[in-house]
């Protein structure tokens, strides 16, 4: 596809252009379709039959599997990426002295998790300082002892947009016995995955950013031997049975020893306006492609980086296309007290970006065109 156009199936954005993905991805119009069935079962409850509970769940188990490379039954749907980070750390079996690694100054769901359980369990939590946004692999090495357990840290950082090394801190964990635990929210629709081939042990993902669902989606997926090492923190009904099983004769609930994915997902995963939806958006961008998409995204992001005043700004995040670079993109006028007023005359101009720590932060995504980039930059590159 020609990098220069948009993906169709989007709205117009109110005549805005929204370069704003690694806060809130826009809605396909596909799945805006979704959600107004959904909306018409629930003013018809009868519409609400009994297979809808198993039929929303199971489409958006299997796109997402696709997605990933990953069976739909490995899939554990939830809210956000917080989510599953919260379910690993409840359910592992910590002892007293165990070490979480963590990044300092990564993003808080990366971090809340595993303090919850340093106050709970008498774990530690080790904070690595990284020289450069991100933990370079021989930091990793450094920090691990004979009592690290996890490993735990964004794959693209939100506060910068440099892009941890994926492959060699999971090799690095796979040898030294941690669980490699990752947050994918800010990387994953833009880039493909293949977890039968990444040595990461867990992931978890929020869906209405690079996935363009809707807010309060998410999934995760955990290895089925780091599973298995779980306890059982939680027990839904649904999980367990059907709605169908109610219409037979009622016997006391049973809880079972073993625990698949299922069991750890969600309370309410058929969550009608939430999931169908969504299911509708991932299976827009599958449909686009994933590996086409990330060429798409990284050809705007080139000539944002490339078209920018090098006089009145510097790019914060890596300039050259690479494996530290994503589709994040902080820069800052050189006067950075110049910022909030060029967001603001942004705004303005109807072009929506976002600002962070004082920083600039553009992000692009299937939906934007080279000409949304020419326009950003046009009043970007005049402003005083």
């Amino acid at each position: 596809m020609d990098s220069r156009t948009a993906f169709d199936g989007f709205g117009d954005f109110a005549g805005r252009t929204w370069l704003n993905t690694a806060h809130q991805g826009p809605l396909p119009l596909d799945a805006a379709k979704e959600a107004y069935e959904a909306i018409a079962w629930k003013l018809a409850p009868h519409e609400l039959t009994g297979a809808r509970f198993e039929d929303v769940p199971l489409p958006l188990r299997t796109a997402l599997g696709r997605l990933v490379n990953a069976r739909p039954d490995e899939i554990v749907l939830g809210n956000s990426a917080s989510y599953g980070l919260h379910v690993i750390a409840n359910a592992y079996p910590w002892q007293e002295g165990d070490e979480i690694l963590v990044m300092a100054g990564d993003f808080p769901s990366d971090l809340l998790p595993w303090l919850m359980i340093e106050r709970r369990c008498g774990a530690r939590v080790v904070r690595i300082q990284p020289r450069n946004h991100v933990i370079a692999p021989d930091e990793l090495e450094g920090a691990i002892t004979p009592r690290t357990r996890v490993f735990c840290t964004t794959w693209v950082h939100s506060f910068s947009g440099f892009s941890i090394d994926l492959d060699a801190l999971g090799a690095i964990c796979r040898s030294r016995g941690v669980a490699f635990v990752v947050n994918c929210s800010q990387a994953l629709g833009a880039r493909p995955i293949d977890l039968t081939r990444a040595p990461v042990d867990a992931m978890s993902c929020a869906g209405w950013k690079w996935l363009c669902g809707p807010y309060g989606t998410g999934f995760c997926w955990i290895a089925p031997q780091l599973r298995e090492r779980l306890g059982r923190v939680k027990a839904y009904w649904l999980s367990l049975q059907t709605a169908e099983d109610l219409g037979n004769e009622i016997a006391d609930p049973v809880v079972p020893d073993r625990q698949g994915a299922r069991s750890l997902e969600i309370f309410a995963p058929a969550n009608f306006f939430n999931f169908k939806p969504w299911a509708a958006a991932v299976e827009f961008l599958l449909g686009k492609g994933i590996e086409c998409i990330r060429d798409h995204d990284e050809a705007l992001v080139e000539h944002f980086i490339a078209g920018l005043d090098p006089d009145r700004f510097e790019v914060l995040s890596p300039r050259q296309k690479g494996l530290m670079r994503s589709t994040l993109v902080f820069f800052s006028h050189r006067d950075r007290a110049r910022n909030r007023a060029i967001h603001a005359g942004l705004s303005q101009a109807g072009i929506d970006i976002a600002l962070r720590g004082g920083l600039l932060r553009v992000s692009p995504h299937l939906h934007n065109s080279s000409g949304d980039i020419t326009r950003t930059l046009a009043v970007l590159n005049e402003s005083s």
